[in-house]
């Protein structure tokens, strides 16, 4: 069972950083857990629908929401079973519960995390 654990989310103010980590465990993935898993960032702000921030299509190649574009950074540590999100120069409009979520497509399912609050605000 693959296990999805988030942490780093806190209380930053305008213009600050944080940065949030996904921490994968329980799979079996011979070749790199990143190789097989397709991985994304979720946010979702009170009152508004799950947005997708990021995904990761390969390591050099990750599509982001345009709210975000050259502010946010994700990436993967193959040797860490870990994603990340860089989040630079936040916004209070960037405030909301930030979920990891990985995608088997061989078994064709879905994990979360738990998600972490990131606030932005002075």
């Amino acid at each position: 069972q693959v296990q999805l654990v988030e942490s780093g989310g806190g209380l930053v103010q305008p213009g600050g950083s944080l940065r949030l980590s996904c921490a994968v465990s329980g799979g079996a993935f011979s070749g790199g857990t990143f190789n097989i898993l397709n991985m994304r960032w979720y946010r979702q702000a009170p009152g508004k629908e799950r947005e997708v921030v990021a995904r990761i299509l390969s390591p050099i190649r990750i599509l982001y929401t345009d709210s975000v574009k050259g502010r946010f950074t994700a990436s993967t540590d193959n040797a860490k079973n870990t994603m990340y999100l860089q989040m630079n120069d936040l916004k209070p409009e960037d405030t909301a519960v930030y979920f990891c979520n990985a995608n088997d497509p061989r078994v064709r399912r879905d994990y979360w995390g738990q998600g972490t609050q990131v606030t932005v605000s002075s």
